[in-house]
């Protein structure tokens, strides 16, 4: 059976949540609502499971904080023996315009430092990596600020649309791979 790890990333703790660098969290707390999964703490992160057509999907939150994250997803790779290929990073992007969702199988980390630490721990930028547009409707040297406010009430009026799109993504990348995912949902 094939394995599949999903990793959103995020900071732990209520300060966080419903900010834009917690869109990770935010979108496999919804995927795993939708397959009656439930989170449990574990090392180094709340992991949840779930089988779907045949595939097994495990759901990762880092408790590393976003800066630290590659050391949680190394760890959930080697202890679920879950190839590079088949593991999935979902982070937010300030380069993207709200509510776009991209995937790419490499890539840099966009001055993203929570992929800088996955690049480095896993030593590659080749793996797979699905940003969600957070847009970058914020003044000059205030970018820190701006990813860890909440979302403002358009956006979130939005996110009802965008998650239940980023979930059937996730799905669609641990059944039908990730090019024929990537010409379904890139750039909706």
């Amino acid at each position: 059976m094939k394995k599949f790890l999903i990793v959103g990333l995020g900071n732990i703790g209520e300060k966080y949540e419903d900010t834009r660098h917690n869109i990770g969290f935010k979108i496999l707390d919804a995927l795993a609502k939708d397959y009656d999964a439930t989170f449990e703490t574990d090392k180094l992160g709340d992991v949840a499971t779930f089988r779907f057509k045949g595939r097994t999907f495990v759901l990762l939150k880092p408790s590393t904080f976003m800066n630290l994250s590659g050391k949680a997803v190394k760890y959930w790779m080697d202890k679920e023996k879950i190839s590079i290929e088949n593991t999935l990073i979902i982070t937010d992007d300030l380069n993207i315009d709200f509510g776009t969702i991209r995937l790419k199988g490499k890539g840099s980390a966009g001055g993203h430092n929570g992929l800088k630490d996955i690049q480095e721990k896993l030593n590659t930028t080749n793996y797979p990596r699905f940003r969600f547009g957070v847009g970058a409707d914020y003044s000059k040297g205030r970018q820190v600020d701006f990813v860890l406010n909440k979302w403002s009430k358009e956006e979130t009026s939005l996110l009802i649309e965008r998650i239940p799109v980023s979930c059937n993504l996730i799905t669609s990348f641990g059944t039908a791979g990730m090019s024929n995912t990537m010409n379904t949902f890139n750039g909706k």
